[in-house]
């Protein structure tokens, strides 16, 4: 750690005890000073002891003798968190190292109209007449099959039946399809919740029949299936097929990954590839390649990072720049073009999905990655002379 971030942190404990700090400030202090209780394990060894000796330094001058406001603990949804916490500490340090330095940065001069996304998505019906979900108002926007479609004031689109669905009738599909830099959460016609990430697709049935409920995914979702022991959920995607009763997981399938990555948060599921099937344990991750077709390896993961884009956040722990700037050019519609040698560079920490694009180059900008902006292209490089 440079002595630079020692001085910010001393500038802000200073303004803290005059009770001059702002409430960023003062929040950004206060999670601090609990980061070494919630998460160890995110800070490498080179700065682990610096970062120790500013944990030491807030404890030595901010006690319950100094008047004005106190330290607080962590709620329990920090606690919770605590992997994500810690991690966004982490970069919020970094962030707002940037702004006390005022370094001249590329990053400073980029276009700031750039903003993230949103609740964003089409809605294809059965017959091909589209409706764009963030343009409807909300109320029930159609009707099919005994199922009426609504849109509630929270932005979910829900299937619910509304007449007793004809069994004979032909099993009626639609498709809900959220586009780079969008997102949209739909409740299925048995309840099962699901969250689109961007530029994803979902292929449901409007009413499931039959002894199975079947639905395909391209990009990526996050699942929350009704429990029914008599009617297995299974979701589709390009190699393989997930099998549940009713649970909690995530699935990455993106065309232009090299891996589908099904991650399970609680119960447990199946992943099927051809022959060959996996069942996997919460805080496990089924990993299908799609070069070795057929292959399916398991591993164990930090689960707050592999849903964190389900509670608005960025996580990044060990990933390289590739996989980082797929992240933020789905979720920020941009094109990322390098220029150079990119090595394989490890990043850690973490950001809000809801900061500006600005604020989330500063991070890279950081770890020596060079930046440019053109319109909505991003220009890549890696400069080993850059600060670290």
């Amino acid at each position: 750690m440079k002595s630079a971030y020692k001085n910010y942190f001393r500038e802000i404990l200073k303004k803290y005890r005059q009770q001059t700090a702002s409430s960023e400030e003062t929040k950004f202090l206060e999670s601090y000073y609990n980061m070494f209780e919630v998460k160890q394990g995110l800070i490498d060894d080179e700065n682990e002891s610096e970062f120790a000796e500013l944990k030491n330094d807030i404890k030595a001058n901010i006690d319950e003798r100094i008047a004005g406001p106190k330290i607080r603990k962590l709620s329990s949804d920090w606690i919770k968190y605590g992997a994500a916490a810690a991690a966004v500490l982490l970069v919020s340090l970094s962030i707002y190292l940037v702004s006390y330095q005022q370094k001249n940065s590329l990053v400073a001069q980029m276009d700031r109209s750039i903003s993230p996304g949103g609740n964003k998505a089409v809605l294809t019906l059965a017959n091909g007449s589209k409706i764009v979900l963030n343009e409807v108002k909300t109320g029930v926007i159609a009707h099919q099959s005994g199922i009426r479609i609504s849109k509630k004031n929270n932005g979910e689109l829900i299937y619910q039946v509304s007449a007793s669905p004809n069994l004979t009738e032909e099993t009626t599909i639609n498709t809900i399809s959220t586009p780079n830099g969008g997102q949209y959460t739909i409740v299925l016609s048995d309840g099962s919740r699901v969250k689109l990430n961007a530029a994803s697709s979902l292929s449901f049935p409007t009413s499931f029949k039959g002894t199975e409920r079947v639905v395909d995914l391209q990009g990526e979702a996050y699942f929350e299936v009704a429990k029914n022991a008599q009617h297995t959920f299974k979701v589709t995607s390009g190699l393989q097929t997930v099998e549940v009763l009713g649970t909690h997981f995530n699935v990455e399938a993106y065309a232009d990954e090299r891996t589908i990555k099904t991650t399970l948060v609680e119960g447990s599921v199946k992943v099927v590839v051809g022959k060959n099937h996996s069942i996997i344990s919460p805080g496990q991750q089924a990993l299908v390649s799609r070069e070795n077709v057929g292959s399916i390896t398991k591993a164990e993961v930090n689960l707050d990072k592999e849903t964190a884009w389900t509670n608005d956040l960025f996580i990044f722990d060990g990933d390289n720049l590739k996989s980082v700037m797929s992240e933020i050019s789905r979720w920020y519609n941009i094109t990322t073009v390098y220029t150079g040698t990119i090595p394989d560079k490890k990043f850690f920490g973490g950001i809000s999905r809801n900061s500006k694009l600005s604020e989330v180059f500063k991070i890279l900008e950081l770890n020596q990655v060079k930046l440019s902006l053109k319109g909505k292209t991003v220009y890549v490089s890696y400069d080993p002379s850059g600060n670290e």
